[in-house]
């Protein structure tokens, strides 16, 4: 059996796992659902594990599987492209989707919706795998928009919530925004390029460095550059980015597992993995780059900020990742796409562990989300305690640990690079590293250490939403917080590994070897960063030590002892600095007034739209005009014609001899 044929059975497994749960889940018992998905996801993890071991020695497969349509000169097929970036993608989406399969078990035991969450989640592993797996622009679209329907399914699986009906409509709708650009980039590549194959497009894409388009009469602007930004707006909707990264924190609606599955390793990682598959597209253009590089770093800075104010474990985490994301986004700006999808790889392992630590926490608070409840849960959850550590240290940047080395590696290309934006991209990404250490220990101290403060909560009524009806809510007064199940604490361990290790091992032949030549271009003459970093870099261990004196390792420990003198020693003085700054601690609390803007101007302005459409478009015109109007009109005729019809004969002689009279006028004129 050659590798080539395994290729199909990757993304088909997840998927017939999910179409068989999902229709007979009801017939099926709990077991028989998690075991089937997990094999087809195991299964497809196994497969895509000897397709990166494949790639490692250099094969690269680039092939239709089956045509769709064909209309004129263009043919819609479904195809593969495996080289080293699809292969490296395959194993960091399946190995997470696994570790949230098993995670489930544990989390989900007590819902009456299990069959149906393992069914969304290996549809949603099959979604994205023929994203990454994509040879062309068609199938990347169908799994673009494929992954946001899941999602959808997903963030509002709790249906009866309000709350979670509203943010799976909100993820929906800003999705859409997105994606109507994305769709409007892939179109102007189709008309110009000749061909949404990638390797055609690519190839073609250096004739049109210099043509210049005019969307609006008088006004020009370059081919490039338009398709590129259209193309950033789709990652801008999937991949968080202001000002459409709206949905991300509300979608903590969803049960944690799907945190984990969306917001670390697959959803919001596509937009990443495709400005880098175009990396030949974008390299015609440093304005897309500069606008790319501008709105990741204004998203890693103050989508940081956000986290800091945040009460709920959930959304902590979810102000992380954006802020993370921000930073792969900055990377993709500055040319160093390779350093880019080593973040995106680093960050899926420590991401998820933060996001399932954090369900683990959720769970031996008895559904509690509220950090202000919390507090020692060290000694009470040692193994959630000591992964959630490392999770925290990776994401802060601490060396040796895998978000370090991808991390400092962003901060350093931003230093070298010289397009318009990098002054502010640097500055927002080293000050984001300071921001990140405070929120990330914040939420480290308040939840494990310090004063148990769910002894008193327990004391109080708890507030109850509707997540879990059958769940009790919070503590009672004799409950202790418990460390979870094996299924839950077996996933957070294998997550630990790879984010203490894989940095380490890594980044010397993805980011400065040749492990992505021939899949990432860079024009090093115009965009250099890459190039320059590659001259300061001398090993892994070197790295590590040289970081230990650096100025965002003094940031990040900064951040720390910050976090902690504030949390542990002197828990009044953030309380003064709330009361003092009202009006600061007010505009993080709107989240900068964009839910506020878009459900006042964009959403109420479409409803007043509607109200004034109903109103006189329907009622009025429609309702009051044509179909009444000519009611009345037909009435109207009807009453005249009425009073001619009396009745009496001498009045109809009348009418006779006047249209006798009229009509013999008529003929002698005629």
């Amino acid at each position: 059996m050659t590798v080539q044929s395994l290729y199909i059975w990757i993304p088909l497994l997840p998927l017939f796992a999910a179409a068989v749960v999902g229709l007979f889940g009801r017939k099926l018992s709990r077991a028989s659902a998690h075991w089937l998905t997990i094999l087809g996801v195991a299964a497809a993890f196994a497969l895509s594990v000897c397709v990166f071991m494949d790639a490692l020695q250099g094969n690269v497969f680039n092939g239709a599987v089956y045509t769709w349509l064909t209309s004129g000169g263009n043919s819609f097929e479904v195809g593969f492209l495996v080289d080293r970036l699809t292969a490296t993608m395959m194993v960091v989406v399946t190995f997470v989707s696994l570790m949230v399969h098993i995670y489930t078990i544990g989390y989900m035991a007590e819902d009456p919706g299990y069959s149906r969450f393992f069914s969304y989640i290996s549809l949603f592993t099959f979604s994205m795998l023929m994203l990454v797996m994509s040879n062309n622009f068609m199938q990347l679209f169908f799994g673009w928009e494929a992954v946001g329907l899941v999602s959808y399914l997903l963030i509002g699986f709790w249906f009866k919530r309000p709350t979670a009906v509203y943010a799976n409509l909100k993820a929906f709708l800003v999705n859409r925004v997105g994606d109507f650009g994305f769709l409007l980039g892939i179109g102007m590549v189709l008309y110009y390029l000749g061909s949404l194959d990638y390797a055609t497009a690519f190839s073609a894409a250096p004739q049109f460095a210099n043509t210049q388009v005019e969307l609006i009469p008088g006004h020009s602007w370059s081919l490039m550059t338009v398709i590129c930004i259209l193309l950033f707006i789709g990652a801008m909707g999937k991949s968080a980015q202001v000002p459409l990264h709206v949905w991300l924190p509300d979608s903590m609606e969803g049960p944690t597992p799907i945190s984990a599955l969306i917001h670390a390793a697959t959803m919001v990682t596509a937009g990443i993995f495709m400005v880098a598959r175009m990396s030949p597209l974008y390299e015609l253009s440093t304005t897309a780059l500069s606008f790319v590089l501008v709105i990741g770093a204004i998203t890693a800075l103050f989508m940081g900020f956000l986290g800091i104010i945040q009460h709920d474990i959930k959304r902590v985490v979810a102000y992380s990742t954006l802020s993370q994301l921000g930073y792969m986004t900055v990377a993709l700006g500055v040319s160093a796409y390779s350093v880019a999808i080593f973040h995106l790889m680093t960050h899926a392992f420590f991401k998820a562990l933060l996001f399932l630590g954090a369900g683990s926490v959720i769970m031996g608070m008895h559904h509690d989300q509220d950090m202000r409840n919390m507090g020692g849960l060290r000694k009470y959850m040692p193994v959630t305690w000591i992964t959630s550590l490392i999770g925290s240290l990776a994401l802060i940047g601490t060396p040796l640990f895998s978000g370090f080395y991808s991390k400092d590696s962003i901060i350093e290309a931003v230093s070298f690079s010289h397009i318009p934006g990098s002054g502010f991209a640097y500055f927002a990404v080293l000050a984001g590293v300071f921001v990140t250490a405070f929120y990330s220990f914040r939420m480290y101290f308040l939840v494990f250490h310090g004063k148990e403060k769910w002894m008193q909560a327990a004391e109080h009524d708890h507030h109850h939403d509707d997540a879990h009806d059958e769940h009790h809510h919070g503590l009672g007064p004799h409950d202790k917080p418990h460390e979870s199940p094996w299924v839950v604490t077996v996933p957070l361990v294998l997550l630990a590994i790879p984010s203490v290790m894989i940095g380490y091992v890594v980044i010397d032949p993805m980011v400065f070897g040749d492990y992505f030549k021939g899949v990432i271009h860079i024009d090093y003459a115009q965009h250099g960063a890459m190039h320059e970093l590659a001259h300061h870099f001398h090993g892994a261990w070197a790295m590590a030590v040289h970081g230990l004196t650096s100025l965002p390792f003094i940031l990040a420990a900064s951040g720390v002892v910050l976090a902690w003198f504030f949390y542990m020693k002197r828990p009044d003085i953030p309380a003064a600095i709330q009361a003092r700054c009202g009006l600061i601690y007010r505009i993080l609390d709107n989240k900068y007034g964009f839910d506020s803007f878009n459900e006042k101007f964009l959403a109420g302005g479409s409803r007043l739209l509607g109200s004034k459409l109903w109103q006189i478009g329907d009622v009025k015109l429609i309702d009051g005009l044509l179909v009444n109007g000519s009611a009345r009109l037909v009435g109207l005729v009807a009453g005249l014609a009425r009073r001619l019809q009396t009745g009496l004969v001498y009045h109809y002689a009348f009418a006779m001899i006047i249209g006798a009279f009229l009509l013999l006028t008529v003929f002698m004129k005629i």
